[in-house]
């Protein structure tokens, strides 16, 4: 994205972000389809972006852009869920972010304050009673940390599929030079965090993959646990009865599960679950459901305590939802959305700034670790972990800290057609 200063100096700004169709818009339609709506949606912000000629800060520009232009586009493609459009409108507000970044030669994260905003957070938040009062004078710089660390903890994702141990193995594992056995990554890569993937409708299998992680855990000195049901529980007991269960039976992996994370379908106006009978056991984070800080206000309400960020709801919504939810007493986590190439740098500095509970979550090198080659070159340390941690040392200058003409990525030319 290209951007002018009213004194008429121009730079560029990057923003990444995988689409992840499977993830936004679960349903029967064909992946086909959903994909192709996503990319014509793309398209069309495109476009959008280059009709817009206003002055503003990137949070006053991407939060009107949201709320009155994908908004209204988003309703054009049938049956699109919001969280899909927002996939589709982060990249663009990303690259909003570091190209004001790079046109006043500080690093994005300086800019969150009254030196550059011509609106404080009064302008875009409400509080729980829906009064403004509480953000007056307020800016996202408020909520954020102060000395932001160069080395972060870092979560290991073991998924439904993978394995955990011999008996695991399908024989169809590829022959690389990753691991594939949960101890092998515990190993190569120093884990202390790793993010249980469980059914949400199997409380059986549920509870024995708990079990059999937990002791991994125990017999490798990991240090935390947390249980991602996948959005598919729809009774709280569900989640209560396997977490009573290890208080009764296996006490140590309840101590290490640090949180809960989203067992509830993500629509949460259609599916407003009542879960104090789950955070009063364990902490519990939105996921899916926190679009934006109206839904986390909503989520409080029914219990959930506190709130994943993604950059891939925009940059903008996730500083306007880690403000909200500071403001409120709510914790946060940055979590992954398997994010690649510049994709993983943008995530990983709201990671050092947001002052998570424990670090963040980064699953890229697990999955399509030779996607990120050219980056990874420039920022060694925040595309492998080591010692349970990620190194964002490298991660220097204007913008996002890319270091973007040091990065050796020949890019594909623009196939968007504008309407």
């Amino acid at each position: 994205m290209e951007v002018e200063g009213r004194d008429g100096r121009h730079s560029e700004g990057w923003g990444e972000t995988p689409l992840s169709v499977q993830w936004a818009w679960p349903g029967d339609r064909s992946y086909e389809m959903r994909n192709d709506a996503m990319m014509r949606l793309c398209c069309r912000l495109a476009h959008e972006w280059t009709e817009l000629g206003e002055y503003g800060h990137p949070i006053e520009l991407g939060w009107d852009f949201l709320e009155n232009v994908v908004s209204r586009v988003a309703t054009e493609f049938d049956g699109m869920p919001w969280l899909a459009a927002l996939i589709s409108a982060s990249a663009f507000d990303i690259a909003l972010h570091d190209a004001y970044g790079n046109l006043h030669k500080v690093s994005v994260y300086e800019t969150y304050n009254a030196r550059f905003m011509n609106r404080d957070l009064s302008s875009f938040l409400e509080d729980a009673d829906g009064r403004r009062d509480l953000f007056a004078g307020r800016y996202p710089e408020h909520y954020l940390r102060r000395n932001p660390p160069d080395k972060v903890p870092v979560w290991h994702l073991l998924g439904g599929q993978d394995a955990i141990g011999p008996a695991d193995l399908r024989g169809d594992e590829p022959a690389d030079d990753y691991p594939v056995l949960l101890r092998d990554w515990i190993h190569r890569d120093g884990l202390q965090c790793i993010k249980v993937k469980l059914r949400g409708n199997d409380s059986e299998w549920d509870w024995k993959r708990l079990v059999e992680v937990g002791r991994v855990a125990r017999e490798e000195a990991v240090v935390w646990l947390t249980a991602d049901f996948n959005c598919m529980v729809v009774d709280p007991e569900y989640v209560t009865l396997i977490l009573d269960r290890l208080i009764a039976d296996d006490p140590v992996t309840y101590q290490k599960i640090l949180y809960v994370e989203q067992p509830f379908p993500y629509d949460l106006e259609s599916n407003p679950i009542d879960v104090h009978s789950v955070s009063a056991r364990k902490p519990l984070f939105m996921d899916e459901s926190a679009h934006d800080w109206r839904l986390i206000r909503s989520g409080r309400t029914l219990g959930w305590t506190g709130v994943a960020l993604k950059t891939c709801k925009t940059q903008t919504g996730a500083l306007l939802s880690l403000s909200w939810a500071k403001a409120h007493g709510m914790t946060l986590m940055v979590q992954d959305l398997t994010n690649p190439m510049l994709a993983q740098l943008s995530h990983l500095q709201l990671a050092r700034h947001a002052d998570t509970v424990m670090g963040v979550e980064s699953n890229g090198m697990q999955f399509y670790p030779d996607a990120s080659l050219p980056e990874s070159a420039v920022h060694p340390g925040a595309y492998r972990r080591q010692n349970g941690l990620i190194d964002l040392a490298s991660l220097r200058g204007p913008g996002f800290g890319y270091r973007i003409d040091e990065i050796g990525r020949s890019l594909p030319p623009p196939t968007c057609t504008f309407p």
